[in-house]
């Protein structure tokens, strides 16, 4: 979990485990056991896919690292679909790349033919600018999950002069505050930055006592410890389906250094999330 407020937040941890039990429980493991630990283990990995177009745009082979000076990440449909409305649709972007994995919550889509709902990880790499990356996260990333997705993820990346930008949503009741949350004017946002992160935030910073988890903790903190300058902004919201006030919350984030040279036409970004909305409305209403 990440606060960098100062504490310390204790993590789960396998110390004072007795050495002896945990060795008696091996003994008792059969074969069969082992096997379908192995197979449930091989199953949770998580693979990420480069398209040759990556290593052609920046003259490197797929299994090198690429040179990336923006690294922009949005995590959940309602950040997904702000990313899809109003930097996608505002400039040449091509799909690059994907993330393979499973668990019991999710199982990513083959296809880059996607709405803000399905589950799916993929890249996009801009046209005019093959080191600025751009990455739509709508799966769930189990915490086994997270650090693989960070090693593969970030592994594939030369780190320096690298910025990196998250997007994230959750649930208003999770923001702690001495006021009812039932006052509170949701949508809102709020960030959370690592050390090394100079330029200004677009909005207020996450306050004490409050903790950001899953995913976006787990990429603020990875930045943290190895020095990247890296910004979280999370919306709270008390919808939980796709929304277009909670996408629309996002608009401040536009003005940063990292999004507003890549934002064209305001008045197109809000047609398209208008139809984005409408046909995944269509496409809810016809499978449910």
């Amino acid at each position: 979990m990440a606060t960098f407020f100062g504490e310390v937040v204790a993590a789960p941890s396998r110390a004072g485990v007795d050495d002896e039990e945990e060795a008696a429980a091996e003994r008792e493991e059969t074969p069969e056991d082992r096997e379908i630990r192995r197979g449930l283990e091989k199953k949770r990995e998580v693979h990420i896919l480069w398209s040759s177009k990556l290593s052609a745009s920046t003259g490197s082979f797929i299994d090198e690292q690429f040179p990336c000076s923006k690294f922009i990440l949005a995590i959940g449909h309602n950040s997904v679909a702000f990313l899809s409305s109003f930097v996608l649709n505002s400039g040449c972007w091509e799909a690059v790349g994907a993330v393979k994995l499973w668990n019991e919550w999710c199982r990513t889509s083959n296809t880059t033919s996607v709405l803000p709902t399905d589950a799916f990880c993929l890249f996009y790499k801009l046209i005019s600018d093959p080191t600025v990356l751009l990455c739509q996260c709508n799966c769930y990333v189990a915490e086994d999950q997270q650090f693989q997705w960070l090693e593969k993820v970030f592994g594939c990346m030369r780190e320096e002069d690298l910025q990196v930008t998250i997007l994230s949503t959750c649930p208003v009741t999770d923001y702690k505050t001495p006021e009812s949350t039932l006052t509170l004017p949701s949508p809102f946002l709020k960030a959370l930055k690592t050390k090394e992160f100079k330029e200004r935030v677009c909005c207020p910073l996450l306050e004490q006592p409050n903790i950001v988890q899953g995913l976006p903790a787990a990429v603020l903190s990875y930045c943290q410890v190895w020095q990247i300058p890296a910004v979280l902004y999370q919306c709270y919201t008390d919808v939980i389906k796709l929304d277009t006030v909670t996408i629309e919350a996002f608009k401040p984030v536009l003005s940063s250094k990292n999004l507003k040279s890549l934002v064209k036409d305001m008045s197109k970004s809000t047609e398209i999330l208008k139809k984005l909305v409408t046909t995944n409305e269509i496409h809810n209403n016809i499978y449910t």
